[in-house]
């Protein structure tokens, strides 16, 4: 049966089957590439989750000029190979406005140069190693590098518990980890702070003894740790288990309330930092951490705070500017509007600033904020300044 033989009233109910559930013709389509299987799915769901709650309240207020937001979501898994097919799928086959993601900087060395290559804003808010937005003037980010980060975490660290000497661990396979270590080494540097020990790791270790053992014996007064989550949680764990007590100074790996499932009992005196912090009472930070959990029945993150904030700082943008319809000039219309956005949210107040390249010409754009340092004390984390 062909369309021309359907009476007008089946005509018009095939027709409105052939629209994706959710959908309508001026949906503004956005790409969301997450990890929400594997290793790093602890942050994308969670990342997940903050573009949701954000876009849905967007949309129940009415939209962007009438217009309603449309999440494509795809899972990535974390690997660089599944980031660069998302991508692929996302800018050419979906034909989505921008891009939300990859979770991890690996990922997105990987894939924004596909976002580069097409054109198409692609948006972090959860890479921090550095060189991410060297790739080109159509990457982003909001999440605080770490570069900008570690240094003011290391400095309350240090005053705060007296440190005068520290070990260091590292993952050695990661583009984050490498980058967190480079940046804690150059922080430990400029603070003139010996390094007792430097042990490294790999992704999917579990047997962390052999290396805390050899930092027991060089009696550090804290323990620099730049790891992901997975690693980073048995990490703590195993050294309260061989008897270290003293503290960790993490990196934005381990900046996560999974740390007090994961690392249950061993989650105390880990110092990490972020521009958000869920002990902030700022009036924004208060109503997204309650409309969080009220739609997700658990408490934000870092990582959700970011995609929150981001969802609102892409809006922002959005109402500068007029769509057409022609996906072109609307990629190249939202690039050029993105840097000018100020918004303060519950990561606080938030601008660009403008990165460059090794070359040192302009390229993308970095997030401009100021970091909280957070001690976890009693499965909380307690801002220390």
């Amino acid at each position: 049966m062909t369309a021309r033989k359907l009476a007008p009233s089946l005509l018009a109910i095939a027709l409105v089957a052939s629209i994706p559930v959710g959908a309508c013709a001026a949906d503004i389509k956005l790409g969301v590439a997450e990890a929400l299987s594997g290793g790093a799915a602890q942050y994308g769901i969670s990342i997940r989750n903050g573009f949701q709650l954000a876009a849905g309240e967007i949309n129940a207020a009415g939209g962007v000029h009438g217009d309603k937001l449309q999440l494509i979501v795809e899972d990535e898994q974390g690997k660089k190979e599944d980031a660069i097919n998302v991508f692929k799928k996302l800018i050419f086959q979906d034909q989505v406005l921008m891009i939300f993601g990859p979770t991890l900087s690996n990922s997105a060395q990987a894939a924004d140069p596909i976002a580069q290559a097409a054109k198409t804003v692609v948006f972090g808010t959860s890479n921090t190693a550095d060189g991410i937005t060297s790739i080109g003037d159509y990457v982003f980010r909001n999440s605080v590098t770490e570069a900008d980060v570690l240094p003011e975490t290391l400095r309350v660290a240090v005053n705060k518990a007296g440190i005068k000497k520290v070990a260091v661990m590292y993952g050695n396979d990661d583009v984050f980890t490498k980058s967190g270590y480079d940046n804690f080494k150059k922080a430990l540097e400029d603070a003139h702070i010996p390094v007792t020990t430097t042990e490294t790791f790999a992704k999917g270790d579990v047997d962390f003894k052999a290396q805390l053992t050899k930092i027991k014996a060089t009696r550090p007064d804290a323990i620099v740790l730049s790891a992901l989550m997975a690693e980073g949680a048995p990490i703590m764990v195993q050294a309260r288990q061989l008897g270290i007590t003293v503290p960790f100074i993490g990196g934005n790996g381990m900046n996560s309330v999974k740390v007090f499932d994961l690392a249950k009992g061993a989650s105390d005196d880990l110092y990490v930092g972020s521009p958000w912090s869920a002990s902030n009472d700022s009036p924004q930070n208060v109503a997204f951490i309650k409309a969080f959990q009220a739609k997700f029945k658990t408490a934000p993150d870092q990582f959700a705070a970011q995609s929150y904030d981001a969802m609102h700082i892409l809006v922002q943008a959005l109402d500068k500017i007029k769509l057409t319809g022609h996906l072109a000039a609307d990629r190249s219309a939202l690039r050029d509007a993105l840097p000018n956005v100020k918004w303060t949210g519950a990561t606080g107040a938030f601008q660009f600033h403008r990165a460059t390249d090794k070359a040192g010409k302009p390229a993308g754009y970095d997030a401009q904020q100021t970091a909280i340092v957070s001690v976890t004390r009693g499965g909380k984390f307690v801002i220390e300044k």
